[in-house]
């Protein structure tokens, strides 16, 4: 036997294997004790019982494939039973603990399948007395996927009575057939919803669960192994479905229930539940509970916008509640999960149940998720209609990671001032500057200046080593007040509060404090020295002297005016600032220490300077 990694949906032991008729290769697999989980998806290695996928059989009965219905094979289905009728008593004579041999296990199954989708009740019962135990097991599968198929009351009772029998007759493996069934209902609930071909809804599946692995963390060949186990388990239950769709005449498609067909359903795994008893555990109910919600996470993107509420949802709401009931406890789990991968409608469906259940869930943890991944979707539906409040830690991470669409929708949902005045400063650390130009102006002036160094102390301390977003804001005028933005900049530079980031202290004393002021405005006045000794001194062919003034000027300045420009913001760093005042002063503007940054300086400055050589300034 070969050892492997097995996928399971939230279970230790998935068993949606199906012997007869699944079409999939044949393979076996080891299942066993968890080795890693990928958010939702659990790979697991071990030793445990196997998983036979068989390739000896056809997915239904091939004489019934090419018509619309199945009941045009029931005479060949009852004279294969004639013909093979004594070879299957014959395996009978050896006592009570018969067991049957592969081949006579496939083709029994393929004989009650095909009179189960017939619904010949009395020659399906007549089957399962030639049954051994493993495929009475399996009998009891088959019997219990065909009910959410059932559209009379006839089909009822003769389905029930059917379960009751196999029951009756050894079948035992109630987990695997509550597991299995509870995939195949979810499955089919979403199936109803789509407008789409069975074989089109194959594609998307794929390209869904792709999508999903992609988005877990994990090693990739576990997560290669994964998507191929999850993609057979959901193509063997779209292969069921649309086995079921052909027999009832819908071409490939999945016929939409009645109310009165969905009770029915219900009714019927009721029924299989009662049977059952204590032979079905809490963790088995809630293994099932798992496996009903995994599907519906990969067709969650073609749901309509309010499947949850109508007729397509009824079953798998019916078939929750009744897990519930039984005793399944994960519903905040997968209601976490919904929300992590954006099932909408999945989550719309656990708020109700556990509403009508008085289960907490945590919608204020699923909101972090949901904002996490970008679901806008379903973090307006956990807002709306499961009430959850704590904005503050998923608009902080997502300013943090820059993610602008998250935190736009947050502020439009309105948030308190220091909620923004957070995020802004969340932003601000990780140098996500389109993020903080966005908040800037939503967070109120008065929580600003009197936050102001508190602001900046924290940026910097979280800063990871850019300090970008610190100047982006000393570069708004944050305060919207200059002199105040460059006091705040300077009483930083001064402070020896061991709580300011040595970083940050040397980047607003290198640029934005007072000395830096002087010490530009120092520079501006070597550079102009060295300038006039070019002029008298220079023994360049080119004479400086003769050049018009513009040029000269341009010679001497356009370096600092371009750094200027690309600079951006309202204000200059203390440095530039005084470079420029320098510049202004040399060139004929006087005084100007304490004119307004940005604009006038730079008029200034582009007023002595050749017309072709000026760009408009980003600054204002």
């Amino acid at each position: 036997m070969e050892k492997g990694s097995e996928f399971v949906v939230g279970s230790e032991n998935m068993h949606l294997e199906e012997p007869w008729f699944t079409g999939m290769d044949t393979e076996e697999t080891e299942i066993g004790q968890p080795n890693s989980e990928i958010q939702g998806f659990r790979l697991e290695k071990g030793e445990a019982s196997n998983m036979v996928f068989s390739t000896e059989a056809p997915l239904v009965i091939k004489e019934s494939s090419t018509s619309g219905s199945c009941s045009c094979s029931l005479k060949k289905i009852k004279s294969t039973v004639a013909a093979k009728g004594s070879e299957f008593c014959q395996k009978d004579k050896s006592g009570h603990d018969k067991k049957l041999s592969r081949q006579c296990r496939i083709e029994l199954g393929q004989l009650f399948q095909g009179a189960v989708s017939s619904h010949d009740w009395e020659l399906a019962e007549s089957l399962i007395l030639s049954a051994d135990p493993q495929t009475l097991n399996d009998a009891l599968c088959v019997t219990l996927d065909a009910i959410w198929f059932l559209s009379t009351q006839q089909e009822l009772y003769g389905i029930t009575d059917l379960i009751k029998k196999i029951i009756a007759n050894g079948a035992y493996d109630f987990t695997r057939a509550a597991l299995r069934t509870s995939f195949l209902a979810s499955c089919v609930s979403a199936c109803q919803s789509r407008t789409m071909s069975l074989a089109d809804t194959v594609t998307v599946m794929a390209q869904r669960l792709h999508e999903r692995l992609q988005e877990c963390h994990g090693d990739e060949v576990l997560k290669a192994e994964a998507g191929a186990k999850v993609q057979k388990f959901t193509e063997w239950a779209l292969k069921c479905i649309g086995s079921h769709s052909r027999c009832q005449g819908s071409n490939d498609r999945v016929n939409h229930c009645s109310a009165i067909e969905i009770q029915l359903q219900l009714t019927a795994f009721k029924t299989f539940l009662d049977l059952a008893g204590n032979q079905l555990t809490g963790k088995d109910f809630t293994e099932a509970f798992d496996a009903a919600c995994f599907p519906l996470t990969l067709f969650s993107s073609s749901f309509d916008a309010g499947w949850a509420s109508g007729i397509s949802a009824t079953v798998i709401q019916g078939l929750l509640d009744m897990l519930v009931e039984g005793g399944a406890d994960n519903v905040n789990q997968c209601f976490l999960e919904a929300s992590r991968f954006g099932s909408t409608e999945l989550v719309r469906i656990l708020l109700q149940i556990a509403q009508r259940n008085s289960l907490d869930v945590d919608v204020d943890l699923a909101l972090g998720f949901a904002s996490h991944y970008c679901k806008i979707g379903t973090m307006e539906c956990l807002v709306e209609e499961g009430n959850a409040m704590a904005f503050l830690g998923p608009l902080m991470r997502a300013a943090e990671r820059g993610c602008m669409q998250v935190v736009q929708w947050f502020v439009k949902r309105g948030c308190r001032d220091m909620e923004l005045c957070l995020a802004l400063t969340a932003a601000t650390s990780s140098s996500q500057v389109g993020v903080a130009a966005y908040l800037l102006p939503h967070v109120p002036k008065h929580v600003l200046t009197a936050l102001s160094i508190e602001i900046l102390k924290a940026a910097g301390e979280r800063s990871g080593g850019s300090l970008d977003g610190v100047a982006f804001l000393l570069h708004s005028d944050f305060l919207g007040d200059a002199a105040a933005t460059y006091a705040v900049a300077d009483s930083i530079a001064k402070s020896d509060d061991e709580a300011v980031a040595p970083e940050l202290r040397a980047f607003v004393q290198e640029h934005w404090s007072e000395a830096a002021f002087l010490d530009g405005l120092k520079q501006g006045q070597e550079h102009y020295m060295k300038l006039m000794r070019i002029l008298k001194r220079g023994e360049s062919p080119i004479c400086l002297r003769d050049l018009p003034a513009p040029l000269r000027v341009g010679i001497a300045y356009i370096p600092l005016y371009r750094e200027c420009v690309e600079v951006g913001g309202r204000l200059l760093s203390q440095r530039l600032r005084g470079q420029l005042v320098e510049a202004v002063r040399m060139l004929g503007g006087g005084s100007l220490e304490e004119v307004s940054q940005g604009r006038e300086l730079l008029a200034t400055l582009e007023h002595h300077l050749p017309p072709f050589l000026v760009r408009a300034p980003s600054v204002g």
